[in-house]
């Protein structure tokens, strides 16, 4: 599968407690997982200086252990299948003030040529981008309000081996304080961009989305957007990303993740897109689901 600049092409989620992971998203989403050995991870036949997580199930050389600066050697990747194909990754914390949350990698074709343009926007690279064998290229970077994705410069690996199906991501969007991110985001990947009107009917919400560059800007083209935090949110929720899966029935979806101990951000609720709910996992990490419009009953 083949993913234009700046596209979502991977996710992975940097638990407490991966084997917790495992039971939560695999009954709720019905993943299956592969555990990467350090042995396993490490490129060049285990000769690295460090062990690093790495998106798709590896570890690198760099030191530098995936998402929110997880370092250490021996890291263990853990790589979540839907139907055989691979579709998120797990990573355990290996520091207590690291956040649980979930990433987004938007690939790129060249990773060292992005970081140079995430700089010069007024981002920050996190850490600069670093081989991983034979699989790719990855970094970690921050726009200019502080809110974290990833970078993936695909080599064997490219990405998701499904999306936008039951079980799997289809949807990114970045929680912004101010519209001034647009700046950046189009800028840096030359998104073409649409603002909506309010879909939730309430007046107030402020909400953009974005296609690749090249293609002409819609809701048939678009792989994400940014909403505006409004005053709802606590003020000390950082901007950040809010990844979404789709799933076959977002009531049930939601039932299941409330009995297997995760809690709710956000009642469901219709949309022209469908019907999103937006959750916080078990130990932590938000995330959303979508079941599509063609998928409600009635």
């Amino acid at each position: 599968m083949d993913f234009a600049e700046g596209v979502p092409c991977w996710v992975d989620a940097t638990l407490p407690d991966v084997e917790g992971g495992k039971r939560f998203y695999g009954e709720l989403f019905g993943w299956t997982f592969e555990d990467s050995s350090p042995a396993e991870c490490e490129p060049d036949g285990g000769s690295g200086q460090g062990g690093g997580s790495r998106p798709g199930g590896w570890s690198g050389q760099s030191g530098w252990n995936g998402p929110g600066g997880r370092s250490g050697p021996g890291v263990q990747y853990t790589r979540a299948f839907l139907g055989g194909e691979p579709v998120a990754g797990l990573a355990p914390k290996s520091d207590g003030r690291m956040p649980t949350s979930w990433t987004v990698y938007l690939a790129t074709p060249d990773a060292a040529a992005l970081a140079v343009r995430v700089k010069g926007a007024g981002g920050q690279m996190i850490t600069d981008p670093v081989p991983v064998g034979p699989y790719g290229t990855v970094g970690l970077a921050a726009d200019p309000e502080g809110a974290v994705f990833g970078l993936w410069q695909a080599g064997t690996h490219p990405g998701f081996g499904r999306q936008r199906e039951p079980g799997s991501f289809c949807w990114t969007e970045v929680y912004a304080r101010s519209t001034e991110v647009d700046l950046f985001y189009e800028g840096v990947f030359g998104y073409g961009s649409l603002d909506l009107e309010d879909e939730l009917g309430d007046g107030g919400e402020d909400f953009r989305i974005w296609s690749p560059a090249g293609t002409e800007a819609g809701p048939g083209t678009a792989f994400g957007g940014r909403a505006v935090m409004a005053d709802g949110f606590p003020p000390e929720m950082p901007p950040h990303f809010l990844n979404y899966f789709v799933v076959a029935d977002c009531d049930a979806a939601i039932a299941t993740a409330r009995r297997l101990g995760g809690r709710v951000r956000d009642e469901p609720v219709d949309t022209p897109y469908g019907r999103i709910g937006a959750l916080v996992d078990n130990q932590g990490a938000a995330f959303a689901v979508l079941q599509e419009p063609d998928r409600r009953s009635g």
